[in-house]
């Protein structure tokens, strides 16, 4: 059955309790899949099947009370995915705080100031208690007033069934006014009413409002830095474009630019949509999405992408991708969609979160009738009732992980390393194993002259001329590499080319023969050396390839050719085993030539000759071992990608590259590959800090609150410091988060250290060849047996009858009979189903009573 993934804007969230009740109901729909709500984003990732649909997902929310509705019906016009991170909830609280702080003042200076230390205040009104209190009422119902919010947020979660941290500050300054009316009503009967001004705590309820609007307006505000990253990728898209329609340049809004259509770039403009170079020269500055500082020269033929700056050159293009499938608009998505991703270490905070609220509830209803059963006033056994209801927070425990995973997914993106899902950012810091594909990845992916040695009596130049002379007419892609290496060298025309299979090619230039190719053409024409033939080897022995060449029946030298290592992959491999991992060089290149690459960049083992179908297989094994992560261009490596724990794939922001891997790196640069595990451990180091806190903070803060210190150490903790420790717990949880922005995970000194595990004995050189061992254990995975029972044979004859019949079977490499047994035990190369095998005995005339 099809599954669907859709993304939802969430409204009415307001702590990790909301969240949580939102999923809870979300998955309680039939044919939902799975579901992740995001607190951070008010965003919820939604993967579902029939009978489950878009209308049946915003009921279940709705009916939990809470607002939903489908992304592409929220972002309607092209600012809306600027608009969907605008923060404008910091503008509004900041509002309500200034109302909050302007009548809390005047309040506090006669419930605290005048009552407690006697601070001037008019006679008439010092010399009436009642005043004093309606005074205090007044002031502190307008603040209710100002903050409803709490008050409709915490009883409409209430009646759901759901409270959330809104319930808590609800129930603890809705029980201070309440508590204190009443006090108010006794004092208009009581015959010495100034005493009773001691227990109001109209300042408990209003202070509590204000500082936890205080809390929420710097959680806000932090909040809203935390997705600084996309918002600074949403600028780079210029709203503009110039486009040639009908032969006449005219600018357009970038939302109406076409595939096909031709768009003009000046110099200093940002390009507004992927296309390609048709006309024109430039140096374009990409570092907005590969972070590369250093820009990319550009002419026809070359891509060019979304957001990227053309420095000095005027370019005309050709738009390929357009809108949401733009380069820019990939990586937008990618971001928006780890931070709405959960990650595994986030499991129990959300377990802890959903049953948090009501926890807290019971607790504070068992301190009130302890301290009630102990004697105590009922203005003590309020005040320690709503300490511990105001002092407990939720917040901090749903936001330690998502903040954490929001600002390290930014610095990802600012340097070219793209996390797909928060599960992927916490897994590339857990890495065990790396696996290298070689081609692209560890190597430049196209080869390169490395060694020009030319004969006695010849020099290099004469050497590289003649052999451009007749390499110009190959094809070859070594011909390519000794044509870029003999580039402003003089060339003949050679007439009468051919290709000799096998050996190499042969032309004639000036009069004279010329010939290039391998060891065994020279050795056939008599013209091989001893000295050049031993150089060739010793370069053979090294995975160089070595052409040789001559002219008119005479040696000039040899030239050798190979993939050679990427100039930074010897020290990305450094940097890994810096990190406590063994990296595996897994490629379908031959042996030598992959253990030539191996020695060079320093990789703890190699598996070569294996083919792109098998090295999921060794992948496999070594995910077995230890947290495996597979590096490769995405290109044929989707299916080892996929059986990693992390596939990072390494490819200049390619579609494939985007699509096949958990990571993409955005610079073809294996530097990144440590980068990415080093800003992965520091995001987890983040995350354990923030669930540090906020478990130790409800833990040592609510026992306070509650008032067990108060009999051996006569401690307690006041409504007003508790409503204050529960502000500053989610504003540290989310100001810690935002440390992550100065991380720069291209710096090796803050990598974090682990033991590197044992290199697998499957790949250890030393036991055999370690390229024959993985292809032997992956032929051993793929070999399938089955044992058949068979009733009839009378003889060896009947065996070898038998026997022939199965072998015949398409997929049976070998069938072992046993007459005494009466078995036939089948080796398969491939599954085969039961009925041939059954048909092909029963057919030479037996009969066939099992198989297993």
């Amino acid at each position: 059955m099809d599954t669907e993934t859709q993304n939802f804007r969430v409204t009415g969230m307001t702590c990790s309790a909301c969240s949580a009740h939102v999923e809870r109901a979300v998955r309680a729909v039939v044919g939902v899949r799975d579901v992740t709500v995001s607190l951070l984003t008010n965003s919820m990732r939604v993967e579902f099947a029939p009978p489950a649909d878009e209308q049946t997902i915003c009921e279940a929310v709705q009916a939990a009370g809470y607002g939903a509705e489908t992304a592409r019906t929220a972002e309607t016009g092209a600012e809306a995915p600027q608009d969907a991170l605008e923060d404008r909830e910091t503008p509004q609280l900041l509002r309500r705080l200034i109302v909050s702080a302007a009548l809390l003042l005047p309040l506090m200076y006669v419930s605290m100031g005048h009552l407690m230390w006697s601070w001037p205040v008019p006679a008439a009104f010092a010399a009436n208690p009642m005043a004093i209190a309606l005074f205090e009422l007044l002031l502190t119902a307008v603040i209710l007033i100002v903050n409803q919010r709490f008050f409709i947020s915490g009883v409409k979660s209430l009646l759901h069934g759901a409270p959330n941290m809104d319930t808590l500050v609800a129930l603890g300054s809705g029980a201070s006014f309440l508590y204190s009316t009443a006090v108010v009503f006794r004092m208009t009967v009581s015959e010495m009413p100034h005493h009773l001004l001691h227990e109001l705590y109209f300042e408990s309820a209003a202070m509590i409002l204000t500082l936890i609007t205080v809390g929420k307006t710097l959680e806000a505000r932090s909040r809203g830095k935390t997705t600084n990253a996309i918002r600074a990728l949403m600028d780079l898209a210029p709203k503009t474009a110039h486009v040639l329609r009908d032969g006449v340049e005219t600018t357009v809004p970038v939302g109406e630019v076409r595939v096909g259509d031709t768009f003009l770039v000046r110099p200093g403009e940002s390009i507004p949509v992927d296309g390609c170079v048709t006309e024109g020269e430039s140096a374009v500055n990409e570092a907005s999405l590969t972070g590369e500082s250093l820009p990319v020269d550009k002419g026809p033929g070359c891509e060019v992408r979304a957001a990227t700056i053309n420095q000095n050159g005027f370019l005309t293009c050709t738009a390929t991708r357009v809108g949401q499938d733009t380069t820019l608009a990939q990586i937008i998505g990618l971001v928006e969609n780890a931070a709405a991703t959960k990650a595994p270490i986030a499991k129990l905070a959300d377990r802890v979160s959903g049953v948090f609220v009501p926890t807290v509830i019971g607790i504070a209803a068992v301190t009130a009738l302890v301290w009630a059963l102990a004697g105590e006033s009922a203005g003590f056994v309020l005040s320690r009732a709503v300490s511990v209801l105001v002092i407990s927070c939720p917040c901090a425990l749903g936001l330690a992980t998502p903040v954490a995973i929001m600002v390290g997914s930014g610095t990802g993106a600012r340097h070219g390393i793209l996390f797909k899902t928060a599960a992927a950012l916490e897994a590339a810091g857990k890495t065990d194993f790396v696996v290298l594909d070689k081609t692209g990845t560890v190597t430049e992916g196209r080869p390169h002259v490395t060694d020009v040695v030319p004969a006695s009596g010849v020099t290099e130049e004469e050497l590289l001329a003649d052999a451009a002379s007749l390499e110009e007419k190959s094809e070859h892609p070594l011909s390519r590499a000794v044509l870029e290496r003999a580039q402003g060298l003089p060339r003949e025309p050679v007439s009468g080319f051919e290709a000799l299979p096998g050996h190499g090619l042969r032309g004639e230039a000036g009069g004279a023969v010329l010939l290039g190719g391998n060891a065994a053409l020279m050795r056939e024409q008599g013209l091989l050396t001893e000295a050049l033939r031993k150089a060739g080897e010793v370069l053979a022995e090294e995975g160089k390839t070595p052409l040789y060449f001559a002219r008119g029946g005479r040696l000039l030298g040899l030239i050798a050719v190979a993939d050679v290592a990427k100039p930074d992959s010897a020290a990305a491999i450094r940097e890994l085993h810096g990190l406590g991992t063994r990296v595996v060089l897994l490629t379908g290149d031959n042996a030598r030539t992959a253990e030539a690459v191996g020695r060079t960049v320093g990789v703890d083992a190699v598996a070569a000759e294996v083919l792109p179908a098998d090295k999921e297989a060794v992948v496999g094994r070594l995910a077995a071992l230890g947290k495996t992560a597979m590096v490769g261009d995405g290109i044929n490596d989707a299916p080892a990608l996929t059986r990693a724990d992390v596939g990072i794939a390494i490819g200049a922001g390619s579609d494939i590259a985007i699509d096949s891997g958990d990571v993409v790196l955005m610079k073809s640069s294996l530097a990144d590959v440590p980068a990415a595990i080093r800003l992965s451990r520091a995001v987890l180091t983040n995350i354990r800090e923030n669930l540090f806190w906020a478990f130790f903070y409800n833990c040592i803060g609510i026992p306070l609150a509650a008032g067990v210190l108060i009999p051996a150490f006569g401690i307690g903790l006041s409504p007003m410091f508790g409503a204050a420790a529960m502000s500053l717990s989610s504003v540290c949880v989310v100001t810690n988060a935002l440390r992550l922005n100065w991380f720069d995970p291209s710096k090796p000194a803050r990598a974090g250290r682990k033991k590197p595990p044992a290199c697998p004995d499957f790949l250890r050189p030393e036991t055999q060849n370690a390229a024959e061992n993985v292809k032997n254990d992956i032929q051993e995975e793929k070999t399938v047996k089955k044992t058949i029972s068979v009733e009839g044979m009378m003889c060896q004859h009947c065996v070898a009858h038998v026997k022939r019949a199965l072998e015949a079977v398409d997929g049976v490499t070998a069938a072992e009979v046993s007459l005494e047994k009466g078995t036939a035990a089948v080796t398969l190369a491939h599954d085969v189903p039961d009925e041939p095998l059954r048909r092909a005995v029963e057919d030479a005339g037996y009969t066939v009573r099992g198989i297993e």
